[in-house]
C-alpha cells in the first residue's frame, strides 16, 4: 500500500486561485474573535483582564475586594499550605485511603496562591516601566553632563589660543619667519588660526606656523 510522504494541502486553496487576476475573488477572512473561544479544549478570553476565582469555579481563600494586603495573604497561604502538606504525610502513613481530600485541599490553596501572584504582575510590570525610565533619564542627564564639560574644555582651550594670538606682536612674527627672509617694509603678517601668514612684496609668499 502505497501512501504519500507528505499529507496533501487543504481544498479550500482552490478558492484562492484567481486571487492574482482578481484579488476580490477570494473570500474575506474570518472576523477576529471577541469574548471567550475554545481552544484545545481549554476556555480563553480575549478580554485582557485577569478572572477572579468566582468566574473560574474556584472558591477564594482571601478576603474579597479591592484593597487586599498581597503580603499578609501570601503569608498566611504559605503557612496554611505548610500545614497541609504536613497533615497530608500524616495521613499517607495512618489513612492512605483518605489522601485525596488533603490532595485537593493543597491544590485549592495552590490556586489561591497563583490567583494572588498574578494579580500583582500589573503592579509589577508598573514598577519595572518605572525603574527603566528612571535609568534612562538617569543616563540621559549623564550625557547632558559629559557634553557640558566637554563644551567649557573647548571653551578654555579656545580662550587659551585667542590669548596667545592677542600677545603676539609685528616684530615677534618677523623674528619667527627670520629677519633676512622678508623686508619688514614690504611686509604684511596676518593671524591665521595658529600659523602666521607673512606676504611679501619682494620674495613672494611664506608662511610660519607657531611653536
Amino acid at each position: 500500500m502505497a501512501t504519500a510522504t507528505y499529507p496533501p494541502p487543504p481544498p479550500y486553496y482552490k478558492l484562492y486561485k484567481d486571487y492574482i487576476q482578481n484579488p476580490n475573488s477570494a473570500p474575506e477572512p474570518p472576523p477576529p474573535i471577541q469574548g471567550t473561544y475554545v481552544l484545545y479544549g481549554a476556555n480563553y478570553t480575549t478580554d485582557d483582564v485577569l478572572p477572579t476565582l468566582e468566574e473560574q469555579g474556584v472558591r477564594q481563600l482571601y478576603p474579597k475586594g479591592p484593597n487586599v494586603d498581597f503580603k499578609k495573604e501570601l503569608r498566611s497561604l504559605n503557612r496554611e499550605l505548610q500545614l497541609h502538606l504536613l497533615e497530608l504525610a500524616d495521613v499517607l502513613v495512618e489513612r492512605p485511603s483518605q489522601y485525596a481530600r488533603r490532595v485537593e485541599d493543597i491544590s485549592l490553596i495552590f490556586k489561591n496562591l497563583y490567583h494572588l501572584l498574578n494579580s500583582m504582575r500589573p503592579h509589577q510590570a508598573r514598577a519595572t516601566l518605572i525603574h527603566i525610565l528612571e535609568l534612562q533619564i538617569q543616563r540621559r542627564k549623564q550625557a547632558v553632563e559629559d557634553i557640558k564639560r566637554r563644551r567649557e574644555e573647548a571653551q578654555r582651550l579656545l580662550q587659551e589660543a585667542i590669548g596667545t594670538l592677542d600677545g603676539f606682536t609685528f616684530m615677534d612674527a618677523f623674528a619667527r619667519c627670520g629677519g633676512g627672509l622678508v623686508d619688514a617694509l614690504n611686509t604684511n603678517i596676518y593671524g591665521n588660526g595658529n600659523q602666521i601668514i607673512v606676504l611679501s612684496r619682494g620674495y613672494g609668499t611664506d608662511q610660519c606656523v607657531l611653536h
